[in-house]
C-alpha cells in the first residue's frame, strides 16, 4: 500500500477558514478590506495576452523591492507569498532531526513547513500577558537547534519583541537560521531589515498581503546574507511569481500615500475597536498590527456563533484561552461588528439568565 513518509502523516494539519461557508464581513485572516491601491486595478485592466502567455522573471521585482527596502538585490528574493520563503528556509536548513524553536501561539504554517522536512519542533511558550520570552528562547537552544523563528510583531497576540532581545537570540545561534517575520511591518516599524548581510544567520521576511491590499496576487520578501539568499535560490521554483503579480508590483510599491492612509485609518480604528471592545467587558491585548487579540472568555463560542449567523466571521484562538483574533476593517465595516457583537451579547446575557 502506498504511503507517504511518516513525518507527512504525523504533521500537524492547517485548517483555513476559507474552507467554511463564507461570510460576507471577513475579519479572520487580517486581510486589508479597503483593497489595493486604484494603481495596482488600473495595470490589472492593461495587461494583455502577451503578458500572460510567456514565463516571466522576477529579477526587475526584485531589484524594485530591494531598492524600497535599502538591501541588495542580491540579498532579497521574492517568493510566492510569504508562505513560500518560510517554506524553503525549512527545506533549505532542516534535516531531519534538527530543530526549529518557534514562540507560541504562532503562526501554524511554521510548524507545518518543519515537520514536513522531518525535523523536531520545540514551542516556547510567550511569557505573561504574551510577552517575548527571550530567557526561555536562549535556554531552548541547543547543538540540534537549525532554525528559530520569532514573528514581530507577533500573530495572533500583536506583542513585540525587542531589538535587544532578537540580537541576542541571533548571537545565541550562530549556527542556526533565524526568521525575523515581519509579516505586520507597515504597522509598527520596528525592522531588522538593516541587518541584513551583516548577521550572516538572520533572515527577515515581508509581504504584500496586508498593508498593500495584495493576498490574492502572492507576493511575499525574504531577506538575507546574499550567500544564504544564494542557497534558496537553489531550491525555489525558477518561475514562482505568476506575472500578474509581477507586473502589478512596481504601481504597488509607487503609491505610497495609498498604504501611509491605509495604515493610518488602520491605527485610528483599531484604538476606536479596542475602546469599544473593553467597555464591554473584555479583555484586549496591546496591538502594532492590524488586528486584536480579544478575551471573549466562556461565551467565546455562542459569540462566534451569532456573529457568524450574522454574516461576519472572526478568527476563534483556541490556542489563546478564550480569545478570538479580530481584523481591523474600514471603521464602517467595525461599527457593523460591534453593532451585532452588542446584540449578540445581550441575547447570551438573557440565554444565561433564563438557563434552569
Amino acid at each position: 500500500m502506498l504511503k507517504a513518509r511518516q513525518c507527512i502523516r504525523e504533521m500537524r494539519e492547517y485548517s483555513s477558514p476559507l474552507e467554511t461557508p463564507a461570510a460576507d464581513l471577513r475579519l479572520d485572516l487580517n486581510e486589508n478590506t479597503t483593497g489595493c491601491s486604484p494603481r495596482v486595478l488600473a495595470k490589472l485592466r492593461g495587461i494583455d495576452a502577451s503578458t500572460l502567455s510567456l514565463y516571466c522573471s522576477r529579477e526587475s521585482g526584485e531589484r524594485l523591492v530591494a531598492s524600497s527596502t535599502g538591501v541588495q538585490p542580491s540579498q532579497l528574493m521574492l517568493t510566492n507569498g510569504a508562505d513560500e520563503g518560510i517554506d524553503l528556509l525549512c527545506r533549505a536548513y532542516l534535516d531531519a532531526g534538527d530543530e526549529l524553536i518557534v514562540v507560541v501561539p504562532a503562526f501554524a504554517m511554521y510548524e507545518v513547513f518543519a515537520q514536513a522536512s522531518g525535523s523536531r519542533v520545540v514551542r516556547v511558550p510567550a511569557g505573561p500577558e504574551f510577552a517575548f520570552p527571550c530567557e526561555n528562547i536562549l535556554q531552548a537552544i541547543g547543538p540540534r537547534t537549525r532554525m528559530v523563528v520569532i514573528t514581530n510583531p507577533n500573530n495572533p497576540t500583536g506583542a513585540t519583541a525587542s531589538r535587544e532581545d532578537i540580537l541576542r537570540v541571533l548571537e545565541a545561534a550562530p549556527d542556526a537560521a533565524v526568521l525575523l517575520d515581519e509579516a505586520y511591518f507597515d504597522f509598527c516599524g520596528l525592522t531588522m531589515m538593516d541587518q541584513v548581510g551583516t548577521i550572516p544567520n538572520l533572515f527577515v521576511a515581508r509581504t504584500f498581503s496586508k498593508a498593500y491590499g495584495l493576498a490574492g496576487l502572492r507576493i511575499g520578501v525574504m531577506a538575507g546574507d546574499a550567500a544564504q539568499i544564494a542557497v534558496l535560490r537553489r531550491v525555489c521554483p525558477p518561475f514562482n511569481l505568476n506575472a500578474v503579480a509581477l507586473a502589478c508590483l512596481a504601481e504597488a510599491l509607487a503609491d505610497r500615500e495609498f498604504v501611509s492612509n491605509y495604515v493610518r485609518q488602520i491605527k485610528t480604528t483599531r484604538e476606536w475597536v479596542r475602546l469599544q471592545l473593553e467597555n464591554l467587558g473584555f479583555k484586549c491585548w496591546p496591538s502594532e498590527t492590524n488586528f486584536i487579540l480579544c478575551r471573549f472568555g466562556s461565551a467565546k463560542s455562542a459569540i462566534l456563533q451569532g456573529l457568524r449567523a450574522a454574516g461576519i466571521s472572526l478568527r476563534d484562538r483556541p490556542d489563546c484561552e478564550g480569545c478570538v483574533r479580530i481584523s481591523i476593517g474600514k471603521q464602517q465595516e467595525m461599527e457593523r461588528v460591534i453593532a451585532e457583537l452588542k446584540r449578540t451579547v445581550g441575547q447570551v446575557t438573557s440565554a444565561q439568565q433564563v438557563a434552569p
